[in-house]
C-alpha cells in the first residue's frame, strides 16, 4: 500500500513540475489549471493518471486491509499485491510518456487481473478456514 502512495506522491510531483514547466515557458497562463481548462498534453496525462490513481487502486486498499483483517495477509496476498502495484508503476509510465495503448491496456489488464486474484484468494481464505 505505501508503494502505491508513493507512486501516487511522484504522480503530482511531477504534475507540478511540469505544470510550472509549461508556465515558465509561456505556454499557459497558470488561470488554466485554476477551473481545468484547455490544459497542455504534457501535463493533461498525468492528471488523467492521477485520475487513474483512484479509481481500481481503491479496490486495492481496501483488499490489503480486508486480507490484513481476515488474517490471510500471507505470501500469495503479498505476491498479488506486489504484482498489481508494479502494473500500476508500468501503467503510470506508460501513461505520462508515450501513452502508447499498445503498452497502457496490458499493463492496466495484468494489474486487473492481479487485483482479482487478491480478492478471490480473500473469497476462499475466508470460506475455507
Amino acid at each position: 500500500m505505501i508503494a502505491h502512495v508513493g507512486l501516487v506522491y511522484g504522480l503530482y510531483f511531477l504534475l507540478l513540475r511540469r505544470r510550472t514547466a509549461l508556465v515558465k515557458a509561456g505556454e499557459v497562463e497558470v488561470s488554466a489549471f485554476r477551473d481545468i481548462r484547455d490544459e497542455p498534453t504534457e501535463s493533461l496525462r498525468v492528471r488523467n493518471n492521477i485520475a487513474n490513481q483512484f479509481e481500481l487502486p481503491v479496490l486495492f486498499h481496501i483488499g490489503c486491509l480486508a486480507l490484513f483483517i481476515a488474517e490471510a495477509d500471507n505470501e500469495v496476498a503479498l505476491i498479488l499485491a506486489w504484482l498489481f502495484v508494479a502494473s500500476r508503476y508500468v501503467h503510470a509510465y506508460v501513461h505520462v510518456t508515450s501513452n502508447r495503448l499498445r503498452w497502457r491496456m496490458p499493463a492496466f489488464l495484468f494489474g486487473y487481473a492481479m487485483l482479482g486474484l487478491m480478492w478471490l484468494w480473500l473469497l476462499v481464505w475466508i470460506t475455507f478456514s
